[in-house]
């Protein structure tokens, strides 16, 4: 008893009195500040400039009233946190060093830097805006981060980057003019929440990671929109890519994850499907694309259903050698279905097969399009579902949707350009 009592007594005598507010005005060095400070205190920085280069390495609170801006004048990193426990928040960062190899950032936080969180900050010409390595729980939010748009994609870094992290939490942050918007590589438990990319390579650029969840993203205007790849149990829903070069969502070598409730809208292709299996695709809106679904590589045991495939040029590229049955239970709605549905049920009475000899005419020579609903065509497709030596392997929708399952499908249109 003795014992413990003195032991308690220790730990009462170590603990601060109280955190303290250091204020930092115009004039003043922010790094004076940092020195000064205890772990736990608050450093409140007044509206001004100042100077970056800072290491934060230990528990502290950086403030900003009135925005102030912090620059690093092009060198190195702006901010570096060395610790965990650290909040930034209200700040403007900018001017880091453009020094790919040694991943200049406006905001670096190194491994073990647990639990830092920032919000509310402006990002301006750095070249990675946060990189984030080996630290847990970090949360990064509500911020405006912008790269170094005068630079060629390559030239760039990410916006936000994270390496072997657990349990991030990255939302509603609006992201432009990076290399790519967010980039995960081996990190898992997280979310990706809210966010909004544009005018970057891939507005997700997302590596070997798992148990994660992508919800409310919109990623659109960028070479590709999320490119999600070796990965496994992702919850990828009520996402928006729209208006990107490439893909709208790629799912790469993926298993055991569910994508529900996205809108993919005039994008080069709707899906890209690549080696995936124990895959749910449901209640999906892909509209106005290139080409709607591109599948191929041994993308089987997939439950594909309920999804719409509207006014896509080419609505699915299939690149295989047995067919695939998709629409087992709510069947898919495909807007170039020329089945009838005599019993009024609201489900086609032949099946939807996506890769019939007129899509490959149609694919090959584009002008035949134009023939598009003319009883040539259809007499056309009815031979080749009649005459096997014509047919090749296909999506097969047994019972497809006579209308399409959102209602709102057609303002999309308007974005896809069709």
């Amino acid at each position: 008893m003795k014992r413990l009592a003195t032991l308690l007594l220790l730990g009462f005598v170590a603990l601060p009195v109280g955190a303290a507010t250091i204020r930092v005005r115009p004039g003043d060095r922010i790094d004076t500040a940092i020195t000064q400070a205890s772990p736990g205190d608050t450093v409140e920085i007044e509206r001004g400039q100042y100077v970056g280069g800072l290491r934060i390495d230990k528990p502290l609170a950086l403030v900003g009233i009135g925005r102030p801006t912090i620059s690093g004048n092009g060198k190195g990193d702006v901010i570096r946190i060395a610790s965990p426990d650290v909040r930034i928040d209200g700040l403007i960062v900018r001017d880091s060093g453009d020094d790919l190899g040694a991943q200049n950032a406006g905001i670096y936080i190194q491994p073990g830097s647990d639990r830092a969180v920032v919000s509310h900050c402006d990002f301006a010409h750095v070249l990675f805006g946060l990189w984030i390595e080996k630290s847990n729980r970090v949360t990064v939010a509500d911020n405006l981060i912008t790269g170094m748009r005068e630079k060629f994609s390559s030239q760039r870094g990410n916006a936000i980057q994270l390496y072997n992290t657990e349990g991030a939490s990255i939302e509603r942050n609006h992201i432009s003019f990076a290399r790519d918007g967010i980039y995960v590589d081996v990190s898992h438990h997280a979310r990706f929440v809210g966010n909004r990319i544009h005018d970057v390579r891939y507005g997700t650029h997302y590596m070997n990671s798992y148990h994660n969840l992508w919800e409310g993203n919109e990623s659109f205007h960028n070479l590709g929109g999320l490119a999600l790849m070796e990965v496994r149990d992702l919850d990828v829903r009520n996402n928006v890519a729209w208006g990107n070069e490439g893909h709208g969502i790629m799912l790469r070598t993926i298993q055991d994850s569910t994508i529900t409730g996205n809108v993919s809208a005039g994008n080069g292709e709707g899906l890209f499907v690549y080696d995936a299996e124990y895959v749910t695709l449901r209640n999906n809106l892909v509209i106005g694309n290139a080409v709607g679904v591109h599948l191929w590589a041994g993308s089987y045991n997939n439950e594909v259903d309920g999804n719409d495939f509207v006014g896509n040029a080419e609505q699915v590229s299939y690149v295989a050698t047995r067919d695939v049955e998709w629409g087992k239970r709510e069947g898919n709605y495909w807007s170039n279905y020329l089945g009838w549905d005599a019993d009024a049920n609201g489900y086609g009475d032949v099946p939807f097969e996506a890769n019939e000899l007129t899509d490959r005419l149609v694919s090959r020579y584009p002008f035949v399009k134009l023939l598009d609903s003319s009883p040539a065509l259809q007499a056309l497709g009815l031979a080749a579902r009649q005459f096997p030596v014509l047919r090749v392997a296909t999506i097969i929708d047994a019972h497809p949707a006579m209308r399409p399952h959102h209602v709102d499908w057609s303002q999309w249109l308007e974005r896809s350009g069709r």
